[in-house]
């Protein structure tokens, strides 16, 4: 049996991407603004999230909010957690890390030493937040899904599903660790990162599937680590249909220089919904003709 509007055979997948609690406002509108023109991303055969994506892609393939409801949510105007930010000392490090980084992996084990030495929350805090966040879809879904993390140690990318035995907040805390801001993530005796640092899309975890949407809230990349336009190009190579989508000139406004301050969050919901509007005909495209 097929989804309605897919031909048989052909498997779908949505890809979300890392951005702070402004990025995850903007891909809800997004996704709600999509649904606006008649284009339901929830029915996808798989979902990839990283970072702000982990969250709201495990929302989305729980299934116990619509996607109606959870842009509701982010108009609410409850600060359910203050504002962080990312310094500018640790900005200027992150910089150094790409700088001298030649692979993913390697900016990741320099990330990943700023991490550790950095004074953050407990990761007890830290994961209660998310799992506040998580609004009850605390066990892996159905619908198949794939969260992304960093090794601490290793720089190197996981991703994990129902399969690997850890519970869905902890692998949701571990793509939500964002280095110098939040504590890595403890799972299975190893540190975990930000999904989000390999690259804030990964969306070449959705390689394999014929017709693939990825948002994005950041479209940056650089020479150790992939754009989303990159990735996405590198999936229609292989033969996929693809769309991806990134904040436009009036989004990017709206979600303002801080991702991690909530009080953007309605705003870059907003534009997200707005700006779905001009990506409708071409994800429509992509996920059903």
């Amino acid at each position: 049996m097929t989804r309605t509007g897919k031909r048989a055979g052909e498997r779908t997948a949505l890809v979300l991407g890392a951005g702070g609690l402004v990025g995850a406002g903007w891909e809800t509108g997004v996704l709600r603004g999509l649904l606006d023109a008649g284009v339901d991303l929830t029915t996808a055969d798989l979902v990839v999230g990283s970072s702000a994506g982990a969250v709201v892609g495990a929302r989305v393939a729980s299934g116990r909010a619509g996607v109606d409801a959870l842009y509701e949510e982010q108009l609410d105007g409850e600060a359910a957690e203050p504002a962080a930010r990312l310094g500018l000392p640790t900005i200027l490090r992150y910089a150094v890390a790409v700088l001298r980084s030649r692979t993913p992996e390697e900016y990741g084990r320099r990330l990943g030493r700023i991490a550790l030495a950095a004074p953050t929350v407990s990761e007890d805090d830290r994961r209660a937040t998310v799992a506040r966040r998580l609004r009850g879809a605390g066990d892996w879904p159905a619908t198949p899904l794939l969260i992304t993390a960093v090794d601490a140690a290793t720089g190197e990318l996981t991703a994990y599903d129902e399969d690997g035995g850890v519970p869905l907040t902890d692998a949701v805390t571990a793509s939500c660790a964002i280095p110098g801001v939040w504590p890595p993530a403890t799972i299975g005796g190893r540190r975990w990162l930000d999904g989000g640092i390999h690259s804030t899309a990964n969306a070449h975890l959705a390689a394999g599937y014929d017709r693939i949407v990825v948002v994005a809230p950041s479209a940056q990349g650089s020479k150790v680590v992939l754009s989303p336009a990159r990735q996405g190009a590198d999936l229609v190579a292989g033969g996929a249909r693809v769309e991806v989508i990134t904040p436009d000139a009036a989004s990017r406004k709206a979600m303002g220089r801080n991702a991690l301050d909530p009080a953007h969050r309605a705003a870059a919901a907003r534009a997200g919904r707005a700006q779905a509007a001009s990506h409708a005909a071409a994800v429509a495209a992509v996920w059903t003709s």
